[in-house]
């Protein structure tokens, strides 16, 4: 079937992707580009779109300047403890300094925000965290960013970039294809922002069978930020650094609010602290730089998440399982009680119905903790993404090129998940780093930097065969089933999830071997990635659902073998807890504390791997001294 093609010519900034790092850019474009055609692609609908989509319980990245709580270089030593050292502090900061005002935004909006009553403040959960009434965030946001566009274009799914003909190495638009109608969208643009979401279920998740979509991270976070920009030719950073996150089992429900607000603990299988017998022998792996339980309980200087992470596996490997969270004592008090409900309420239901379901009252029975499988992305506490300049008043000249956020690709720029080094930023900081690159967008134009920009109508048509080819293959070869869904001549995207989530589960690190991983895993993963996607050249989609299940796991792919070139690059164990080098099990400041760069050749699919200098732009002694 031909199907009709749309074309939205003349944008000057295009957004792929409305979560809150694209809202966040139509909304500050339009205030520095006044005469400027601004256009928002979103796969499904921006107004419940994106990791926010069902609401929240807290902002986790709120600094609190103003009422004296904390100064943006406070959070850049937070998240750089966090991270073991590898951040981007230039990038980090930056988001640091702005993200107040972006809150301020939300509650103008009529976001509800919790205050004390007593002192009038915002209500705190933990340090950097304030609580909200965030059922309706996404919906509220969401208006702010479609009255500042000219168009906002619904249920597209963006497959690839558009490249300029006249100049190598410029954006010029996007193409993609409406998930409902199977239109295909040409978007020429003058610059394009990438804020699209990371990557989920690349790694086989724990749950299971009717389970089997019940993840940590929005389900639907296909990689795309990270697809489209590889594919393009951008350099990527720390693409190794994927995140585990200790949630309540099955359900993933967060346990930040019980452990900070309600002041909940942990346990093993026989009611025992665990955490402090594995940091002698933890010590050895990372050092006293990175761990100092003396300085555990100072805000300044939490213990990593990793290594807590860490604890929590080895005690299960020791067979002293399974890890709980004592709630009996919060839940006795009702008030606590019912924090702790609203809290999975207003953000994640699943974790709810599943208590429910299975008989689990937390008031009379501490439930389970686990440790996820993987995930990689660059908003929360991980920097996976795009090799991007910073500002231009605080970076290095390694990390500067001209225009803040934009990536080693002229004119194509990230926010959020699509951002490397920036982890903890969440979704404010999200929000504020869309709207940092929509105002360097605006002056990249501006300062005529896309002039005379060429999309030949050759590439248009490539790429709209491209994308269509999985209905053609399914088309031609449909009758040739041997055995339920088996067929010789494709592979379908169900089976080609499946194959990817085993093999980055079983080469990359993932769940069922304690994430640990050794060069001649991540080699062999490499081998078995390779063929799967020569055969994702042949995948086949019986309909316009599955031609977008289709694209989702080719950027899923992408975004998987960027993984596992980055962990073999990287020869250390610099995060104990998220993945182990086995063969590497140390943290080795002497050659690796260095922040990684690739870059896939477009033309080739050959990877270059480098080290990139990690500057330490705020100093240390300073917190230590406060």
């Amino acid at each position: 079937m031909k199907y009709k093609t749309v074309v939205e010519d003349n944008i000057d900034i295009l957004v792929c992707g409305a979560g809150l790092g694209g809202t966040g850019a139509a909304f500050e474009a339009r205030y520095w580009g006044q005469d400027k055609k601004i256009v928002i692609t979103e796969k499904a609908n921006i107004d419940r779109s994106g990791a926010v989509a069902q609401g929240l319980y807290a902002i986790n990245c709120y600094m609190g300047t103003r009422f004296g709580e904390n100064k943006p270089e406070d959070h850049v030593r937070y998240a750089r403890i966090d991270l073991m050292g590898m951040v981007r502090e230039d990038l980090l900061f930056d988001m640091a300094r702005h993200v107040d005002s972006a809150v301020h935004q939300f509650e103008e909006w009529g976001l509800p925000l919790m205050r004390d009553p007593k002192t009038g403040t915002y209500q705190r959960e933990g340090r950097w965290q304030i609580m909200i009434h965030g059922e309706s965030y996404k919906p509220i946001v969401a208006e702010a960013a479609k009255k500042s566009a000219d168009k906002v274009f619904n249920r597209i799914c963006v497959t690839h970039l558009l490249m300029d003909d006249a100049k190598e190495n410029r954006v010029a638009g996007a193409v993609g294809f409406n998930v409902r109608t199977g239109d295909y969208h040409v978007f020429k643009s003058k610059t394009v922002i990438v804020s699209a979401g990371g990557a989920s279920n690349i790694f086989k998740p724990r749950s299971v069978g009717e389970g089997s979509g019940r993840v940590w991270y929005a389900p639907w976070s296909s990689g795309s930020a990270y697809g489209l920009l590889i594919e393009a030719g951008a350099k990527m950073t720390q693409m190794e650094n994927r995140i585990v996150l200790a949630r309540f089992k099955d359900g993933y429900g967060p346990v930040g609010a019980y452990f900070l607000h309600l002041k909940t603990y942990t346990q093993n299988g026989v009611g025992e602290e665990y955490e402090s017998k594995w940091w002698p022998s933890l010590q050895e792996i990372v050092g006293k730089e990175y761990l100092d339980p003396e300085l555990s309980h100072s805000t300044h200087r939490p213990i990593p998440t990793c290594l807590r992470n860490h604890a929590m596996i080895q005690e299960v490997l020791a067979g002293r399982g399974p890890i709980h969270m004592v709630t009996m004592e919060a839940f006795q008090d009702p008030h606590l009680e019912e924090i702790g409900w609203h809290n999975f309420l207003g953000m994640t239901v699943g974790q709810a119905v599943l208590w429910a379901a299975t008989d689990v009252d937390p008031k009379y029975e501490n439930p389970e903790l686990t440790t996820s499988e993987p995930y990689v992305m660059g908003s929360h506490a991980t920097g996976c993404g795009a090799w991007c300049s910073g500002p231009e008043d605080v970076s290095p000249p390694e990390y500067y090129w001209g225009y803040n956020r934009m990536t080693t690709v002229e004119g194509l720029f990230g926010a959020g998940d699509a951002v490397g080094g920036t982890p903890h930023a969440f979704s404010s900081g999200s929000f504020t780093e869309g709207r940092i690159a929509a105002k360097a967008a605006c002056k990249y134009i501006d300062d005529g930097k896309a002039d005379g920009i060429s999309v030949s109508e050759q590439q248009i048509e490539s790429r709209r065969e491209e994308i269509y080819k999985p209905l053609e293959t399914y088309t031609v070869y449909r009758n040739e089933i041997t055995a339920g869904s088996v067929n010789p001549n494709y592979i379908n995207p169900r089976q080609a999830l499946d194959r990817l989530q085993k093999l980055m589960d079983e080469y990359a690190g993932g769940v069922t071997v304690s994430y640990m991983t050794n060069e001649k895993l991540l080699n062999i993963g490499l081998k078995k990635m390779k063929l799967l996607e020569e055969d994702l050249e042949k995948v086949a989609a019986e309909n316009i659902h599955e031609l977008l299940r289709a694209w989702e796991i080719k950027h899923r792919q992408m975004a998987s073998e960027a993984v596992i070139q980055h962990t073999l690059f990287r020869k250390e164990t610099r995060w104990p807890g998220y993945y182990y080098r086995g063969d590497y099990m140390k943290v080795d400041d002497a050659n690796w504390h260095v922040l990684t760069v690739s870059r896939r050749d477009p033309k080739t699919g050959e990877y270059t791997m480098e080290k990139a200098p990690c500057y330490h732009l705020v100093s240390m002694d300073e917190e230590e001294a406060a």
